[in-house]
C-alpha cells in the first residue's frame, strides 16, 4: 500500500519550526529556572556563612569589650593604690615637721619677743605675737630667714604699736609692738627657697619703724 502525503509541503515545515521553537523556548525556560534556583541557593549559602561570621565576630567583640572594661578597672585600682601609697609616704615624711617647726621657732625667737598664735596651712605658717621693741621683731625676721634650716620665705605681714595699761605697782603704761609674720616650712624632699626673701621683710620692718 502506498501512502501519499497530501498536505502542503510548506505548511508541514512551518508546523515543524513552530514545534522546534516552543521546544527550544521550554528548554530555555527550564535552563533559566535551574540557573536561577542554583544562584538563589548559592546566595543563601553565602548569606548564611556571612551571618555565621558576623555572629562569631560579635561574640569576639563582646569578649574584647569585657576585657577592656576589666583593664580599665584594674588601671583605676592601680591609680588608687598609687595615690594611697603617695599619701602614706607623705605622712611618713612630714610627721616630724611640726616638731621641727616648734623647735626652730623656740631657737630663733629672741628675748623680748613672745608668740601668741601659730597657724599652719599646708606649708605656710602664720605667726602672731608681741615684742618689746621694733628691733626685736627685725631680729626675729633675720634669725628665721638666715639661720633656720626649716623656715624660708619669711615676710612681715603687719606690725603696730599698742599701749597696754600699767601693771600692778606701776603707773607707767607699757608700749609694745604687735606683729604678724608669714613663713614657709621646708618640707622634706622640696628644694630650698631662694635667699631673696629678706629684702621685702626688712623693707616692711623699716616702713613699720
Amino acid at each position: 500500500m502506498i501512502l501519499i502525503n497530501l498536505l502542503p509541503h510548506r505548511e508541514e515545515r512551518r508546523r515543524q519550526r513552530k514545534r522546534n521553537f516552543f521546544v527550544g523556548l521550554g528548554v530555555s525556560a527550564l535552563v533559566g529556572a535551574l540557573a536561577a534556583g542554583a544562584w538563589t541557593v548559592a546566595v543563601q549559602q553565602l548569606t548564611q556563612q556571612q551571618e555565621e561570621r558576623n555572629t562569631f565576630l560579635r561574640g569576639e567583640i563582646g569578649k574584647l569589650e569585657a576585657q577592656i572594661k576589666d583593664i580599665a578597672t584594674l588601671k583605676g585600682d592601680i591609680e588608687g593604690l598609687k595615690a594611697r601609697q603617695a599619701a602614706v609616704e607623705d605622712l611618713q615624711l612630714n610627721r616630724n615637721v611640726p616638731v621641727h617647726l616648734l623647735d626652730e621657732l623656740v631657737r630663733q625667737t629672741p628675748e623680748g619677743v613672745y608668740l601668741s598664735s601659730l597657724r599652719q596651712t599646708d606649708a605656710v605658717v602664720q605667726v602672731s605675737g608681741v615684742a618689746q621693741t621694733n628691733e626685736r621683731v627685725s631680729e626675729f625676721l633675720r634669725n628665721t630667714q638666715n639661720n633656720s634650716q626649716w623656715l624660708s620665705r619669711v615676710e612681715l605681714v603687719e606690725i603696730k604699736a599698742v599701749t597696754l595699761p600699767p601693771v600692778a605697782g606701776s603707773r607707767d603704761a607699757r608700749r609694745l609692738f604687735e606683729f604678724s609674720m608669714r613663713m614657709t616650712v621646708k618640707l622634706p624632699g622640696t628644694p630650698a627657697a631662694g635667699a631673696s626673701a629678706p629684702a621685702p621683710a626688712a623693707a616692711a620692718s623699716a616702713r613699720a619703724a
